[in-house]
This record gives C-alpha cells, sequence and structure tokens, in this order.
C-alpha cells in the first residue's frame, strides 16, 4: 500500500526515481504496489488485516492463519491516537478493534509493528497486552512529534525519518545475517541512534522482543561471504514531521531569493 505521489510528481527532478539516502540507489523501480492513489485508506487497510475480500486494487490481502508472523511497517503523518492516510485517519479505536479480532480469530502466530509517525505511541500504550503476541515499535511516544532526517540539496526534500533511516541503517549493516539480532537488540540500538524522539516498544516483551528480526524480515542464506554494508551517513539535520512542508517552502523561497541576488 504506497499513495504513489512521488516517483512522477512534477517537482520530482528525476522522473520515476526515488532515493532515501543521500547518493543512495533508486529504491522505486521493480516496487509491486497493491494499493495506490484513492485506495490507500483506513478501511481498506484494516481489511487486508483482516483478511476481507477487497474489489479494488490487486485485491491481495492477508490470507494468515495461526502458524503466521506477520510484521507491519507504518509510515505517515500521525496525531494523539490517529495515523495518517491521504484523506482520513485511522483511529486508535479501530486498529485495537481488528487487532483484538485478529487474535481471537487466530490469525496469526506473532505479529510485529513498526511504526513511524508523529505520537505513534499513542496506538499502542495500554492497548497491546502480552497474551495478543503484538508487539508495537514506535518512532515517537505518545507525546510528541517524530522527525524527517536527510535534507537533499540537490532535489530539495527531506529523503526520510530519522528512526526509519536508523533501522533499516542497522538492518542493512547486518544484512544477510538477520538472525544474529533479536528484536529487542534492533529496538535498544536504534533507540540509542534517534535522539530527537523518543523511541517507544509496547506489547509482548517476553516472546517477539526475544526472537531474530530474521522470524519477522526473512532469513536470506548468503551465497558467498558478502562484504559488510557500511553505515550511511546521513545529513542529520532534522525537522519535527508537522512542520516539514513549511520547513520545505522556507527552503524554496531561500533559494529562489538567493538565485534573484546572483543575476
Amino acid at each position: 500500500m504506497m499513495y504513489n505521489d512521488i516517483a512522477f510528481n512534477e517537482e520530482n527532478i528525476y522522473p520515476g526515481v526515488i532515493i532515501n539516502a543521500l547518493h543512495g540507489k533508486d529504491v522505486y523501480e521493480g516496487v509491486m504496489i497493491d494499493y495506490m492513489g484513492r485506495d490507500v485508506t483506513p478501511q481498506i487497510f484494516l481489511d487486508i488485516l483482516m483478511g476481507k475480500s477487497i474489489d479494488v486494487g490487486s485485491g491481495k490481502t492477508l490470507k494468515t492463519g495461526p502458524k503466521d508472523t506477520v510484521f507491519v511497517n507504518f509510515v505517515d503523518h500521525g496525531a494523539p491516537g490517529a495515523l495518517g492516510f491521504p484523506d482520513d485517519e485511522l483511529h486508535v479505536a479501530d486498529l485495537t478493534k481488528v487487532l483484538e479480532s485478529m487474535h481471537s480469530e487466530k490469525r496469526y502466530k506473532q505479529m510485529l509493528w513498526y511504526v513511524e509517525a508523529c505520537y505513534s505511541g499513542s496506538m499502542f500504550k495500554d492497548q497491546l497486552t502480552a497474551d495478543k503476541n503484538i508487539t508495537a515499535l514506535t518512532a515517537a511516544n505518545e507525546e510528541e512529534s517524530s522527525y524527517a532526517c536527510d535534507w537533499n540539496e540537490d532535489i530539495q526534500v527531506y529523503l526520510g525519518d530519522c528512526w526509519s533511516l536508523n533501522w533499516m541503517n542497522n538492518t542493512e549493516q547486518i544484512f544477510p545475517y538477520l538472525n544474529k539480532e533479536t528484536v529487542g537488540e534492533q529496538y535498544e540500538i536504534v533507540k540509542k541512534m534517534t535522539t530527537e524522539s523518543h523511541a517507544q516498544i509496547y506489547g509482548d516483551l517476553t516472546y517477539i522482543y526475544n526472537d531474530p528480526i530474521s522470524a519477522f524480515l526473512g532469513n536470506p542464506e548468503p551465497k558467498a561471504e558478502i562484504e559488510p554494508v557500511l553505515a550511511r551517513k546521513y545529513g542529520y539535520k532534522s525537522t519535527a514531521s508537522q512542520d516539514v512542508m513549511m520547513e520545505y517552502l522556507k527552503m524554496k523561497r531561500e533559494k529562489s531569493t538567493t538565485k534573484k541576488k546572483l543575476r
């Protein structure tokens, strides 16, 4: 599920290309998007989780059962008790109801959430009990913003969010040996790396916490000795996510003013 308004946006000076790190590779080519545009809604998202029939997009949903592990990575804006969608919001009560239904209907064995959004902790605090076999890692607690990082002067955008950049960076450094780091270890590592907001963890802190991240991200077998990936060097000029548009417009104005002075 992806709104898909970046790659061919009229302001993208590299049409068809999306990067998420300075001097990074294109991460858009070959991506299969099951739901995009107006199909990116809270209801369709919840229907996917519940495995319901959907008559838009690809129609794919989670056809999972009691032996399956589920990984959900959600990235968007947020507010206290809500996660943002392009034209709507997903409220904590609706998400909690679906997670409880998934548990009672045995639609998973274990479930891991990584959520990048402002106030993301408010979606899980006091909502997840250990017996649900769900663990949620969030970029921020229930009272604060998450932050955008890695300003790219060339294309005049922030390339990612600080917490997400950190967990992906950590994962790349240990790839393909994802069985050598647990969910709990990654949480602690990324929490220390993320200084702009207070990363949080909720739910099951016993079993999933001690599982290797390969249980959720996959465990590829290396075919040959692979050189470890060096830590990416991010331009950590950070901005609270809700202020990104204002910062972007400010940067554009300053750049335009500088060009006029040089004429």
